[in-house]
């Protein structure tokens, strides 16, 4: 590991040192303002007026303020492993980490009178980011992992199209840049459970890993590629629904049988694990929401996409670093108690939320505000007891 001196490095301030401390923990607690002032907001608590409203500023900062500090803070961590070469840190890791505070505020409290300049602060978070892993990557040619700079790519181009719904006054825009988003992330987390998940489950349960198919991840990732790129280009507007319905339902078919082959049932005793299992579990049903909504069955697209928001990202996110954050300083792969219930709190949060369409209906309870109360305790739970964690040094003193 090409790393600084030690002595050098145990004079940044230990949340400095690597890219998930501060974004971990900046991140999940941007999130739980996020979600407690949208569950504020609509029980009529509250009235704020952010750039480009407050049903923009919810979905908008859910993905790009929430869910894109996480997917940075974790691809600029993992890359160090990846090539060996010392990812950001110290200053420069500081300075990102302004960059995305200063769009949070800025979308927040919508004082500039240049629109343009809030756009542009926002989208420079993960074009530096996209920078920061790229060159590390193709310093050492390690191609295959060239592949995440791409797809934060598309991750830009779907933040672009919200900003231009703002700027150029066209909720269509703001649509497409949400869905593609969605979509985008969705394929980052495709990508990256196939390269841990099974390792996960063979590590923390002490039994063989299960290799991939080669057959069934090409399936996997190309169904899921494909439904990224059919909403990038905007195509649900254009092509026939039993089309698009039928590569929805490739793609749930796909998924089932690979999370399958993974066997949760052997996880039960282990949180890290089974947590993550759980939440993949969302996509597959979620994208057998989508094909129930363009077969023109009585699903939104907004329950079916609320399955991949509050279920598979929210649970995965959750699960994921919380693993990470033990392993990536030093401690053994043991959460603490409490953090059972926050997964099951998430989970429980998202099946609400993919729920509450039809329950709703026959209930005089809010379940839109129960399921926030639920996922505001589970990432709570996470920064009350990983907050030390991430803010102090690793307790071996290595690096990072």
């Amino acid at each position: 590991m090409n790393i600084s001196d030690l002595t050098v490095e145990q004079k940044i301030p230990a949340i400095w040192r690597q890219a998930f401390r501060p974004l971990f923990l900046m991140g999940s607690i941007f999130a739980i303002f996020s979600m407690a002032t949208w569950a504020l907001f609509l029980n009529g608590n509250i009235s704020l007026s952010p750039y480009g409203g407050m049903f923009f500023w919810h979905a908008h900062e859910m993905l790009f303020g929430f869910v894109a500090a996480i997917i940075v803070g974790f691809l600029l961590t993992a890359v160090q492993n990846w090539t060996g070469l010392r990812a950001t840190h110290g200053i420069p890791l500081a300075a990102l980490v302004t960059v995305w505070l200063a769009g949070r505020i800025l979308i927040l409290t919508n004082i500039s009178p240049y629109l343009w300049l809030t756009a542009l602060v926002d989208i420079s978070f993960l074009v530096l980011a996209a920078l920061f892993m790229g060159q590390l990557v193709i310093k050492v040619k390690q191609y295959r992992n060239l592949i995440f700079v791409p797809v934060l790519s598309l991750l830009i181009i779907g933040n672009l199209l919200t900003h231009l719904s703002v700027l150029k006054q066209n909720p269509q825009l703001y649509t497409w840049g949400l869905y593609s988003t969605v979509m985008t992330i969705t394929l980052i987390i495709t990508i990256i459970a196939g390269r841990v998940l099974p390792m996960f489950t063979a590590n923390g349960t002490k039994t063989e890993k299960v290799p991939n198919l080669a057959w069934l991840e090409t399936a996997v990732m190309g169904s899921t590629l494909t439904l990224t790129l059919i909403y990038i280009s905007n195509l649900p507007a254009y092509l026939p629904k039993i089309v698009t319905a039928l590569v929805f339902a490739f793609a749930a078919i796909c998924h089932s049988i690979r999370a399958i082959r993974w066997r949760p049932q052997v996880t039960f005793g282990t949180p890290l694990v089974w947590s993550l299992h759980l939440a993949y579990w969302f996509i597959p049903v979620s994208f057998c929401l989508f094909v129930m909504h363009y077969v023109g069955l009585e699903i939104s697209a907004s329950n079916a996409l609320h399955g991949l928001t509050a279920g598979a990202i929210s649970s995965i996110v959750l699960a994921m670093i919380a693993r990470i954050t033990l392993g990536h300083t030093g401690r053994t792969l043991t959460p603490h108690w409490a953090m059972k219930f926050a997964f099951m709190l998430i989970i429980f949060a998202g099946l609400s939320r993919v729920c509450v369409q039809h329950i709703q209906a026959y209930s005089s309870i809010n379940i839109y505000l129960i399921a926030a109360g639920c996922w505001i305790l589970a990432y709570l739970l996470y920064v009350i007891f990983y907050w030390k964690i991430l803010t102090s040094p690793r307790p071996d003193g290595r690096a990072g």
